[in-house]
């Protein structure tokens, strides 16, 4: 059985990080169904905007977040300077149900369970969405305490066109699938809350970060 994360309060993450008062648009009223799609983004490319696209409008969500990470754990590479790639998130997802948000870097949080944590305690009555490609399904095993993000957030995965058959037989998705709901019922994961995932298909998009480093 799937154990729940503890609760972090959210005082706490500010004293550990920057202490900075939220982004403007990062309001969030109760009743807002809001995915959560966080990455470095290094950098942003038009893959990034298809999965965003595709959440928002597969799952009639209020507002996508995209999470800029200051740096991703599982990548060797450091990532390029986060002001540079947070503002290209900012050019490549116009619109005010895209919200381009600093949260981790600002409070000093290290990991997605611990950020799930700290909104949900936050924001009580707001229903969140974790968003993810289907590549990073592959690996979701490997992220810390992937159980627990899977027992306390529905997550949304988005086809890719990198080998999304692998993907689907992975350690976690494998899992994960007594919790699997088809993707004709994929707007009801926010309110019937999590355990719970789907995957959503769309026409895919080959572009990749490190073919864009490459050029």
């Amino acid at each position: 059985m799937i154990r729940r994360s503890r609760p972090v309060h959210f005082a706490g993450a500010i004293r550990r990080g920057r202490c900075s008062a939220p982004l403007r648009n990062e309001a969030l009223k109760p009743g807002m169904t809001v995915g959560l799609f966080g990455g470095s983004f290094d950098p942003v490319h038009a893959g990034h905007l298809h999965v965003a696209r595709t959440a928002l409008k597969q799952l009639g969500l209020d507002r996508v977040w995209w999470i800029v990470s200051p740096q991703n754990p599982l990548k060797s590479r450091r990532a390029g300077q986060f002001l540079r790639r947070f503002n290209s998130v900012k050019d490549a997802a116009p619109g005010p149900r895209m919200v381009v948000s600093d949260i981790e870097r600002r409070t000093g949080i290290l990991t997605t369970a611990e950020l799930v944590s700290v909104l949900q305690t936050r924001h009580p009555l707001v229903r969140f969405v974790w968003i993810m490609g289907a590549d990073n399904l592959g690996q979701f095993h490997r992220w810390h305490r992937w159980r627990e993000i899977a027992a306390s957030i529905p997550i949304a995965i988005i086809a890719r066109p990198q080998d999304p058959v692998r993907a689907r037989l992975s350690p976690a998705a494998r899992q994960m699938a007594p919790h699997r709901v088809s993707e004709i019922h994929a707007k009801m994961i926010a309110k019937r809350g999590a355990p719970g995932w789907t995957y959503l298909t769309e026409p895919l998009h080959r572009e990749a970060s490190s073919q864009l480093r490459e050029k």
